[in-house]
């Protein structure tokens, strides 16, 4: 009988042993699960970081070749705007790439022409300019003319300003 009553207990110890090893498993199951879920969600959260990281390195650099491009086409509008030969020229400026100055308008000679665009040229971080200026000589209307009003060149005395 005692025989008997080691081999009962020794089965339902083997048994709880089994039942608790299953026990441990489950556990270990859910857990493993859990610690999946928590990686997943620390890559999804390392991705979104990584993606805000650039977008903000992308506008930091945007944002600095616009103040750069700024400083450059002030320096070009302040070179144009205070010489006395291109007083009254209508001029646009537009700066590309950190440093190519592109020149538009109306000058009224090839030698203003060739002013603005040498001033351009010279400024300090300006790699390349791009002419598009027009040489248009200013006229004037005359009164009492065929056709109510006709246009004449203007008298050569320089360029005209605008108030």
């Amino acid at each position: 009988m005692r025989k008997t009553h080691l081999a009962i207990a020794s089965t339902l110890i083997g048994a709880v042993a089994v039942a608790w090893t299953g026990v441990g498993r489950a556990q270990q199951g859910v857990g493993e699960k859990l610690g999946e879920s928590l990686d997943e969600a620390g890559k999804v959260i390392k991705r979104g970081i990584q993606r805000s990281s650039e977008a903000v390195r992308e506008s930091f650099a945007r944002t600095k070749t616009s103040v750069q491009n700024m400083g450059i086409e002030a320096r070009i509008y302040g070179r144009l705007h205070w010489d006395k030969d291109l007083n009254g020229s209508l001029i646009e400026l537009e700066v590309r790439n950190a440093s190519e100055a592109i020149v538009r308008g109306t000058v009224p000679s090839d030698a203003a022409k060739s002013k603005a665009i040498a001033l351009t040229r010279d400024t300090v971080g300006v790699t390349r300019v791009i002419d598009q200026l027009s040489v248009s000589i200013p006229t004037r209307v005359v009164p009492g003319a065929p056709g109510g009003a006709a246009s004449t060149p203007a008298p050569a005395t320089g360029p005209t300003t605008n108030p």
